[in-house]
């Protein structure tokens, strides 16, 4: 067969793609791996008993505002790379500014600590746990949404697989947070940052080989 009959074969018997499938695609990856996640954190640790006092103050908020701005702009980003004809432009800073803002914040607190205190506002008392916690959180979301990625278009395997282990990894703390009994920003930002890291890593890492054409 002539390579202008087999493509003509192959556009003949493609379909047209439903719109707003990679959305939904994603849409679906996202709910399936927190709600694994949620499952995770509640059997394996379980949620903090005073919860529900804990979200009513401003400390709570603080603590999970840079996971949770890095999962709204981790989606967009994530999105963009699955999609080769959308361009990146300005979106990576999303990925990184809520990390660095966070940083600055946590350097003010150290600062103003007495210096007894510092080392207490570092480790916490689940500093050894930390890492490892919010990488296996973080594993149900980056899996599925490795998945996601796999029928769509990526053309930079190991930078998508990275972009989607950060995103999974600032989601998976966002859900260990409802355990963590931890609230000093300089904990958040060396520790909860490290997992992300890990997840990121493994992302890449696995984008490599599964997210290739």
């Amino acid at each position: 067969m002539k390579t202008d009959d087999l493509i003509g074969l192959l556009a003949r018997e493609a379909g047209p793609v439903p719109a707003h499938a990679g959305e939904r695609r994603f849409a679906i990856a996202l709910t399936i791996g927190i709600a694994l996640s949620l499952a995770w954190v509640q059997g394996a640790f379980g949620v903090r008993a005073d919860l529900p006092h804990v979200m009513a103050t401003l400390d709570f908020w603080q603590k999970i505002a840079m996971p949770l701005a890095v999962t709204g702009m981790g989606v967009i980003v994530v999105f963009r790379l699955a999609h080769p004809g959308l361009r990146m432009r300005g979106w990576w800073l999303g990925l990184w500014l809520p990390v660095a803002l966070l940083w600055i914040v946590a350097a003010g607190v150290l600062w103003t600590a007495e210096p007894p205190a510092r080392m207490p506002l570092l480790l916490g008392t689940t500093w050894r746990s930390c890492v490892f916690n919010v990488t296996a959180t973080a594993l149900p979301i980056g899996a599925a949404l490795l998945w996601a990625l796999r029928g769509l278009a990526p053309t930079r395997p190991v930078v998508t697989g990275a972009a989607a282990g950060w995103l999974a990894g600032a989601a998976g703390a966002c859900v260990y947070s409802l355990h963590c009994p931890e609230m000093a920003l300089p904990f958040v930002g060396v520790w909860y940052v490290l997992g992300m890291g890990v997840s990121a890593a493994l992302g890449a890492l696995v984008g490599r080989h599964w997210l290739r054409w």
